[in-house]
């Protein structure tokens, strides 16, 4: 079991229902799809955690996914595609089990050719001026929109889609050339024709890039869409990777990735730098900018290799590499120059991914606070970075401080390792059950802090929102359970109460001629609180509800396809923290506070409008309709700004990170002083800190434990 442990992850799965486009002529490899299928059908039935029944009602609902997938938003088939593909409705659960491609292959060869057409087709819609002054209507109501019936009905969708976005873009340049001419009356303003060119320009200019970019797929890439819309009718978090997604998979939870240090962008067949990541071998020694072009790449002792054409991905697996070897770069730069540069590859590091500490003081008061953007691990070495470690050394820090109270902010952190979350919570309790985890065949297990040590004992405040998710809501509920701390935030958390393992598909089967078949993320446990309620789909409720602008919005696990249902188990053995005499009292006092907080309203009058503006699927084509709608939603955007004027009078002092190695750079301060200037805008920290110096009044405090190492 102890090997299982580690290898779990509990975060949200970000499900690729972004559709990609792109026509690309290439082999096919239909025993290798067939073979991965199978390998798939036969990890499904043996290892999630509820298998699903594969019947005719599991094949209309990959059939109606698959579509959605690769074309939601009905811009390239026609009423008359589906009709012939409808004859495959009720057998995808028997393809699948047969291993047959016949409706992949069907829709794909479909798809390819109505691409084809709409890649031929925008051209000539974007060469004529569009007209701003007739009155027309486009509806974005993609669900309930049907397909388009004819060519011609398809060509009128995407005429009345380009002058919608090209609309907006030549009411932004006329507002502009406005307030120019009011900055200064001899100002020759251009004329209408003028911006509605250049608003088409650009427009053309994204529909070539995103051609360019998409045209790069190849049929495996689409045959990825078509499994996930099979995969995931057991839950949304199974999801097949194949062996690059997985890759990046694992670098988004550790944080972590060995290479150069550069984000690249292709354009115009052209591998440019848009981005150089600090702390990274490239921004130590000064190698590259942005704007900078990659021309060929060479490894250590080997000729160069011409990018020039090639597809991203495969540039990106060429410079990428293991930490401590080289790679050749020709490069040309931003004034034309062309050298090769070697760069000493190493392990890069994503800032924004770990926790960071500030210091909160306020009337010769002291508090922390602890921002985890998620739970990250390293699932080769726990040993290496991790999330518990850190945050560990952020307490400690804190603690040296002399604060009073400390916030753990969680909010947006859609999870992660579990480990990583035990030994986390531990932290604030003596020891005791933590989460409960049951598997599949139904068999449940505890998983504690069997360490008596507490690093934190004082006042804690748990800041979640709706995307809070996963690894999040087990340490929320867990606190609150114990009520070692008091949960401040939206009114629920996202709702997952799911666990995840990643299953290299290359282990099922020894010596593959098919290559990498990357791996499947597939459901094996669902996890309950301490008090024996799951957090799936109805989350952790906040001690205290603070709404944001994304209250009633729908994004929960509850809103979800497929999700597993809610149940509950029997509770653990477990007591609560007896050392918060004021507990109630706390809660109570920030009820009372935000009852009578004008923002209060004001934050959920806003939520009230994003929801409102989330519903609207129509939209005028007219400039006077356009600009007038403009214009209102403006002043409600300044009406609200009036939440972005808050600044509280706490003084915010960031730390260093304490696990943060090498030197403070101007651009990593720079990047904490822009966030502490975030920090005194933030009305939800400012509610937490006034709780904590609630809590902090007439608090007992526990007795000396022993240390670990004392019962060795």
């Amino acid at each position: 079991m102890k090997k299982r442990f580690y290898l779990y992850t509990v975060g949200i799965s970000l499900l690729i229902t972004t559709v990609v486009y792109g026509v690309t002529v290439n082999e096919k490899n239909p025993e290798k799809d067939k073979f991965l299928m199978e390998i798939i059908s036969y990890v499904l039935e043996r290892g999630h955690y509820d298998p699903k029944t594969l019947d005719d009602k599991f094949s209309e609902n990959v059939f109606f996914d698959f579509l959605k997938s690769v074309d939601g938003q009905r811009r390239f088939f026609l009423n008359a595609d589906i009709r012939s593909l409808e004859r495959f409705k009720f057998e995808i659960d028997d393809q699948f089990k047969q291993t047959s491609l016949d409706f992949f292959d069907r829709a794909y060869d479909l798809l390819m050719e109505r691409m084809s057409q709409v890649e031929l087709l925008y051209n000539s819609l974007l060469e004529q001026p569009f007209e701003f002054t007739v009155v027309e209507k486009i509806n974005l109501d993609y669900e309930n929109l049907p397909y388009a019936k004819s060519n011609k009905e398809l060509e009128d969708r995407w005429r009345k889609r380009f002058k919608l976005d090209i609309l907006e873009r030549f009411t932004t340049l006329k507002e502009n050339e406005v307030q120019k001419k009011e900055q200064d009356p001899e100002y020759e303003m251009k004329a209408d024709s003028i911006l509605e060119q250049e608003a088409r320009e650009t427009t053309l200019d994204n529909m070539k890039a995103f051609f360019e970019s998409y045209n790069e797929l190849e049929r495996k890439d689409w045959f990825e869409f078509y499994i996930n819309a099979i995969v995931t009718q057991f839950d949304p978090h199974t999801f097949y990777f194949a062996p690059n997604d997985k890759e990046r998979f694992d670098m988004s939870i550790s944080g972590k990735f060995e290479g150069i240090g550069a984000r690249l962008e292709k354009r115009n067949g052209e591998v440019k730098i848009v981005e150089v990541i600090s702390g990274g071998p490239v921004w130590r020694g000064e190698l590259l900018e942005v704007g900078d072009l990659i021309l060929e790449v060479a490894q250590e002792n080997e000729t160069g290799i011409s990018i020039s054409g090639m597809r991203l991905e495969d540039a990106i697996k060429l410079i990428k590499g293991p930490k401590g070897t080289t790679v050749y770069l020709k490069v040309k730069r931003v004034d034309g120059k062309i050298e090769v540069v070697p760069v000493v590859r190493d392990i890069v590091e994503l800032d924004e991914t770990f926790a960071r500490s500030s210091l909160i003081e306020i009337e010769n008061k002291k508090f922390g606070l602890i921002e985890l953007p998620k739970f990250y691990v390293s699932f080769n070495d726990y040993g290496q970075r991790n999330a518990a470690t850190d945050v560990r050394k952020e307490l400690e820090q804190l603690k040296a401080k002399g604060v009073s109270g400390i916030i753990l902010d969680l909010r947006n952190n859609g999870g992660g390792s579990l480990k990583t979350v035990v030994d986390m919570t531990g932290y604030f309790i003596e020891q005791g059950p933590v989460v409960q985890v049951k598997s599949t065949g139904g068999r449940k297990e505890v998983l504690s802090d069997t360490d008596r040590s507490i690093v934190w004992d004082g006042p804690l405040v748990v800041l979640v929102n709706e995307f809070s998710a996963s690894a999040s809501e087990i340490i929320a509920g867990a606190l609150q359970d114990y009520k070692r701390a008091i949960v401040l935030g939206s009114k629920q958390t996202y709702g997952k109460g799911t666990v995840q393992n990643m299953v290299d598909l290359n282990s099922i089967i020894s010596n593959s001629t098919y290559g990498d078949l990357g791996a499947l993320k597939v459901t094996t446990d669902k996890f309950y609180r301490i008090n024996g309620r799951s957090t799936q789909l109805e989350g952790v409720q906040s001690d205290i509800v603070f709404p944001d602008r994304y209250a009633y919005v729908e994004m929960g696990e509850k809103d979800q396809d497929n999700p597993l249902p809610w149940d509950r188990i029997t509770p653990a053995n477990y007591e609560p923290w007896k050392f918060q005499l004021n507990y109630d009292e706390a809660i109570a006092n920030s009820q009372n506070r935000l009852k009578n907080n004008p923002l209060v309203d004001l934050i959920d009058e806003q939520a009230q409008w994003v929801k409102k503006q989330q519903n609207k699927s129509e939209y005028s084509l007219t400039f006077d309709d356009f600009k007038t709608e403009r214009s209102k939603n403006k002043s409600l955007s300044e009406k609200f700004e009036k939440i972005n004027s808050f600044e509280s009078e706490y003084q915010f002092q960031w730390l260093p990170d304490a696990s943060h190695k090498g030197a403070i750079t101007e651009d990593f301060k720079e990047k904490r002083e822009r966030w502490q200037k975030s920090l005194k805008k933030d009305l939800y920290i400012y509610e937490a800190v006034h709780i904590l110096s609630d809590l902090s009044h007439n608090l007992a405090k526990p007795k000396p434990i022993k240390t670990a190492s004392t019962f060795e």
